[in-house]
């Protein structure tokens, strides 16, 4: 497997000792009592776009079409994340449509199906599905193994009723051991401490047409438990190149999830997700939200929106209503409703309690205002 050498962004102390966190960096506030259910009886949470080559999002028949981590609603939201599966939705305005699950049950190589991303060509309607499988097939009790994979099928059907057929057999994405990265084998894991090789998120540079992988992944050799990273793939032929990270949090942040990059006015914005928990102790961190870097090549350098790196978080009196945040090409963000109005979020300790409060449902979306170095969260 080729391995290729490109400096890594470092997001440190120093930058989040910086920031503020003003009204136009946080997140509309939610009213949990006017949330409506898409899909009642599931938990939903976790959804990507499906996009086409140059990063937009792909519209069918007047409908975006989204993949959405999904589990049926038990009587702890926390285990969902032991029994997901990805669905395909799609969106119109506040109107939602199920369509079903994404993936033949037979077809994961795990025992769960994690977050990605997700390609379509409309010339062939053919869709390509980059995602984490967690787990081994067939496992008890599961693990936290975490692989990524590819698959390629053909959407069909209509607004009404649509799939994904002919998926071809999974292939492996940077299997086997590798420079710079963490492959996650743990049989065993705490929340905000389980170590990353997850969320691949598909970018097609615009200058050179050159195809990359990001992903959440944890550093190699570190000496800290907090030692989370953005890893990054290029494709070589009909295999991934092996880069080392596009960023480094190694001593502050142990989670940059659902790392994804937009285009936008010539440069080149790099966002993540992470929560306040999952930074590490005696040093400066922020709050629950959508963070951020901007570049003017993919080689970088990589500076801090903000200077701080924070784009968007949920507001003090909500710091946990909304989680997993997606920004499209056309700047709208999207991500799930959490623990709307809540304090405690699933630190707290009673299931009932978690199960009362928990939402499980798309978020209504938001926009962002990209100038340079500056980002904001549209008035």
């Amino acid at each position: 497997m080729a391995v290729c050498t490109s400096p890594t962004a470092l997001w440190t102390g120093e930058h989040l000792s910086a920031l503020q966190f003003g009204h136009c960096h946080q997140i509309p506030l939610i009213d949990g009592a006017q949330l409506h259910h898409p899909l009642p009886g599931f938990d939903l949470w976790d959804l990507w776009p499906l996009q086409l080559a140059d990063g937009s999002t792909a519209v069918v028949d007047g409908w975006t079409l989204w993949f959405v981590l999904s589990a049926p609603a038990g009587e702890d939201p926390e285990t969902r994340h032991d029994i997901v599966r990805i669905r395909l939705m799609s969106a119109r305005g506040s109107e939602w449509r199920d369509h079903g699950y994404a993936l033949p049950g037979d077809l994961n190589p795990g025992s769960r199906e994690w977050a990605g991303s997700a390609l379509y060509d409309p010339e062939t309607a053919a869709v390509t599905l980059y995602w984490t499988a967690s787990g081994l097939r067939g496992e008890s009790p599961r693990t936290f193994t975490q692989r990524m994979f590819e698959t390629t099928g053909t959407l069909a059907g209509d607004a009404n009723r649509l799939f994904v057929e002919d998926w071809s057999a999974p292939r492996e994405i940077a299997g086997g051991p590798i420079p710079h990265y963490v492959l996650v084998t743990a049989a065993e894991g705490v929340p905000g401490m389980i170590k990353g090789f997850r969320d691949p998120a598909h970018f097609r540079d615009p200058v050179d047409g050159a195809d990359y992988l990001l992903f959440t992944g944890s550093l190699k050799g570190s000496t800290s438990p907090w030692n989370g990273c953005i890893g990054l793939l290029k494709r070589d032929g009909d295999d991934w190149a092996v880069l080392p990270p596009l960023l480094s949090a190694d001593e502050l942040n142990n989670e940059q999830e659902r790392p994804h990059i937009v285009f936008h006015a010539g440069r080149y914005y790099l966002f993540w997700s992470t929560q306040r928990k999952v930074f590490a102790p005696g040093v400066p961190n922020g709050p629950n939200g959508l963070y951020g870097m901007v570049a003017e090549r993919m080689e970088g350098p990589w500076l801090p929106l903000n200077g701080s790196g924070l784009v968007a978080g949920n507001p003090p009196e909500a710091p946990v209503q909304t989680y997993s945040w997606w920004v499209t090409h056309e700047l709208t963000v999207h991500g799930f409703v959490d623990y709307p109005g809540s304090l405690k979020g699933n630190d707290h300790g009673d299931a009932a309690w978690r199960r009362a409060h928990f939402a499980g449902v798309p978020a209504e979306p938001f926009r962002l205002v990209l100038d340079g170095t500056r980002a904001e969260v549209a008035a």
